[in-house]
């Protein structure tokens, strides 16, 4: 008779617990062993931290986190502790996590009213999206809806998820939308007192303006904003966001841009997602967290535990890695040179003789924006974007495409093998929303700022290997690129391994530096043609590699988390003492964080004692220039020149460097920042420039961001002359319009007003030199043309080398002085020599 299957085996088995259990007892499985750093991982979180509300798992890029966070769902459906969900970043990834689950076992699903999910027979797996936002299925606070009751939920990509967790919790208002002009004109008052130039850009649609609106004019008019925007809670543009912020629409900061009003508290509130918040537990998968900070101040993780992460006991399952930046090796390195490269490695052409003599490999280039793509065109078999990007990868794994353009897409894509053996970055992505452009020039020089962008980097360069077999050349094109690898403030912030693998690499820099690309050629075919000494050098140099045993978890982020919870409760006099708690354990190191956090201080004390707030920022302002000016406004302090041009310059320089090549970098990193044709990047401009000013010796500000009037930069050229700077590299137009030979004649008479023994010399970076016929031309002015640019560029681009030739030459004031005067870059000759009289239509 044939058996009966179901009574055999079955009688006093109970399921399995322990994830390496549940491995091995899988009738086929995928693998004959699960990795040692898996089983590692997968021990530790069962023995010790299964209990622990939240955890955080680390293992390098391709160590096989997606298969630990499905088998500790699967463990804890066993354990019967409740239903279990799966958060990827996106769809895409949401088929590839069921699909590795199909192979171990695991059930799963992708609909949460699935009954196989609501009964805890299977895991969910679903996009962050689905859990959080305003009409989730899961039940929000204050819906009626009874929320979905969670076991565990398992975050992975968990950097990625902090991004679009943000993005969940801000309401945009668009412009041409009723509310947003209703929002504009109630605070019009308030946003022409704290900027004219900001209100000025609103104005006239200037795509670059950036106006924050004051809290206290926020906080004031509570009840009209809710007025305006309630309304309009069920349209398609809010009704995912408002059940969010409704409730802490008063906590929240409002920034108004010529594209929309941005509405966005300093943490999410992440308790209207009564799923998350209750759930049983939370494991967040991570290779490239090396600041865990954001887990406390996105998600509410108690920092206690996210500092204490589960990880292998080795970090050395990391694939091979060559990471190189050309720049860094030789600054005159041409970046077209090494497109060129690019395309006669995804040929098989590597030693570039035009003879095809080695097996063509896949060479994958990262970049942040359609315009960075653009200079690929002419090298590429692809451009992929996200909506591409399965059918796109799935071609890559298949076998040859050749060069390859990814478009904005840094993290969640896997590139094993073959799929990718050259990889290259082209930059990195820079702060979309209104709060974050913000923050970047609030926080341009902060750690905060620097961890986030060394983080974006490390995705990116963890696409191309996906386990320790694997291995990928990487090359880093541009100098902001160059100096993360190279400056030790950066390094500090990547992961071990990669920290190991960048000591390598810069070994073999240190042979080639200042050759030419035929060195770089012959580093990567050793790494790309397996030679045995690399080989051997890699793996040694990731031997004795360990995770981190403590998570960083900075002290202000917690306090922030925890300020935001106690005000969203009522208790602001709490918050804006936790905040201070925070600023005075910072100390005297970060002064633009302190000035920022005591910002954020003033915002809660204005609830209760509008008079104190004030004050607050008062002081904030003397930490940093760029927080929100107080109701009376701060005075313009007087930009006094340098008593000695070169002693300054040399005194900038010897702080700001410690070697030359780092010199050199930062110098090119500035031309990098200015990019003609290109509105968005204008602040990235104003700040190069302010920057330029300082590396040659004068006192430099930009008094429109620090006070909201008067030009965008301000150069002290001499106790007696000043120049007043406008950029307008942002513009198209074949002249100067009217408006903006308005602007710059209004930035000299602020100048005039507020330092009237000061000569003005009036100067704008524009395309054209020619004033338009209905503009009245500022007597005397300059304008530094393109072709001019790239002729201050070239100079002050070889004033920096001479000074980088010889160990510290550039803290010489002598030597400084010399290139100085022989480069023209004095206070009386620069605008002379690199720029020309404007000239009329």
């Amino acid at each position: 008779m044939a058996l009966d299957w179901d009574r055999i085996g079955t009688g006093d088995s109970e399921a399995l617990l322990r994830p390496r259990d549940i491995y091995a007892g899988l009738a086929e499985r995928p693998w004959p062993y699960l990795r040692h750093e898996q089983g590692e991982v997968l021990d530790q979180w069962f023995d010790h931290r299964r209990h622990d509300r939240d955890v955080v798992i680390k293992q390098n890029t391709g160590g096989g986190k997606t298969a630990v966070g499905l088998l500790i769902a699967q463990s804890t459906l066993n354990e019967g502790i409740g239903k279990a969900v799966y958060l990827t970043p996106d769809n895409y990834l949401v088929k590839q996590v069921r699909e590795e689950a199909a192979r171990l076992g695991v059930a799963t699903t992708d609909d949460p009213y699935d009954p196989a999910f609501l009964t805890a027979q299977a895991v969910l797996v679903t996009n962050y999206q689905k859990l959080i936002n305003g009409k989730s299925t899961f039940g929000v606070v204050g819906d009626g809806r009874e929320p979905i009751d969670l076991g565990v939920v398992v975050v992975d990509d968990a950097h990625a998820a902090l991004a679009r967790t943000e993005d969940q919790f801000r309401l945009r208002v668009p412009v041409g939308h009723e509310a947003y002009d209703r929002l504009l004109e109630l605070f019009a008052q308030d946003l022409r007192h704290q900027s004219a130039n900001a209100w000025a850009g609103l104005e006239d649609k200037d795509p670059t303006a950036l106006a924050p609106i004051p809290f206290w004019a926020w906080a004031d008019k509570r009840e009209e904003v809710l007025k305006i925007l309630r309304p309009h809670r069920d349209e398609l543009a809010f009704k995912f966001v408002w059940p969010l912020l409704a409730e802490v629409l008063h906590l929240c900061a409002a920034t108004a841009t010529t594209s929309a009003i941005e509405i966005r508290p300093s943490c999410p509130p992440i308790d209207r997602i009564p799923s998350f918040v209750r759930a049983r537990r939370r494991v967040y998968l991570t290779a490239t967290l090396a600041d865990d900070s954001a887990l406390v101040t996105d998600f509410g993780a108690d920092p206690a535990l996210v500092a204490k992460p589960v990880t292998p006991g080795s970090a050395a399952d990391l694939g091979e890695r060559m990471i190189l930046a050309p720049v860094a090796l030789n600054p005159d390195l041409d970046e077209k040179a090494v497109r060129v490269l690019a395309r006669q490695f995804a040929d098989g052409d590597q030693d570039g003789d035009d003879v095809v003599e080695t097996e063509p490999v896949n060479v994958v280039v990262l970049v942040p924006s359609d315009r960075a793509a653009a200079a690929w065109a002419p090298y590429a078999d692809r451009t992929w974007r996200v909506g591409d990007l399965e059918a796109g990868v799935k071609e890559l794994q298949a076998g040859h495409v050749g060069l390859v353009v990814l478009v904005n897409k840094y993290d969640g894509v896997n590139l094993p093998a073959g799929a990718c053996r050259l990889l290259i970055l082209d930059g990195v992505p820079r702060p979309l929303d209104a709060v974050e452009r913000r923050e970047a020039v609030a926080l341009a020089d902060s750690t905060v700022r620097l961890a986030r962008e060394v983080q974006r980097i490390e995705q990116g360069m963890g696409r191309g290997v996906r386990d320790g077999e694997d291995y990928c050349a990487v090359l880093l094109l541009g100098a902001k690129l160059a100096t993360a690898i190279h400056e030790a403030r950066h390094l500090a912030l990547f992961s071990p391994a990669t920290q190991a693998q960048l000591k390598l690499s810069r070994d073999i820099a240190g042979q080639i530096k200042g050759e030419g690309l035929d060195a770089v050629r012959q580093a990567l075919r050793a790494c790309l043609g397996r030679v045995p000494q690399w080989r051997e050098r890699s793996r040694r140099a990731l031997a004795e590699v360990r995770y981190a045993e403590h998570g960083t978890v900075r002290g202000e982020a917690v306090a922030l988390r925890e300020a935001f919870d106690l005000a969203a409760t009522g208790r602001t006099p709490a918050a804006a003492e936790r905040v201070q708690k925070a600023v005075n354990n910072l100390g005297d190191g970060d002064t633009a964080l302190r000035g920022w956090l005591r910002e954020q201080k003033a915002a809660y004390l204005h609830l209760t004692d509008p008079v104190a707030a004030q004050q607050a920022l008062a002081g904030a302002l003397n930490d940093n220039a760029f927080v929100l000016r107080p109701v009376n406004g701060g005075a313009p302090v007087q930009l006094k020149a340098a008593a000695v041009q070169s002693r300054a310059a040399a005194e900038f320089l010897a702080a700001q460097y410690r070697d030359g090549t780092g010199l050199r970098l930062g110098v090119q990193e500035l031309f990098e920042d200015v990019v003609w044709g290109e509105e968005e990047r204008s602040d990235d401009a104003e700040r190069a420039w302010q920057q330029l000013g300082l590396h040659i010796g004068f006192a430099s500000t930009r008094p429109e961001k620090q006070y909201g009037t008067g030009p965008d930069n301000l150069w002290a050229l001499s106790a007696a002359r000043q120049a007043v700077v406008e950029l307008k590299t942002g513009c198209t137009t074949d002249t100067i319009a009217k408006k903006d030979m308005d602007q710059l004649g209004g930035s000299v008479r602020w100048l005039n007003d507020h330092n009237p023994e000061v000569e003005a010399v009036a100067v704008m970076l524009h395309p054209s030199q020619v004033s338009d016929a209905r503009a009245t031309a500022v007597p005397g002015m300059r304008v530094v043309t393109p072709a001019l640019f790239e002729k201050l560029k070239e100079t002050v681009t070889s004033y920096a080398a001479a000074l980088a030739s010889s160990p510290d030459r550039w803290a010489d004031e002598q030597a400084v002085r010399d290139q100085l005067t022989h480069h023209k870059l004095t206070g009386d000759r620069l605008f002379t020599t690199y720029s020309e009289p404007v000239r009329t239509s």
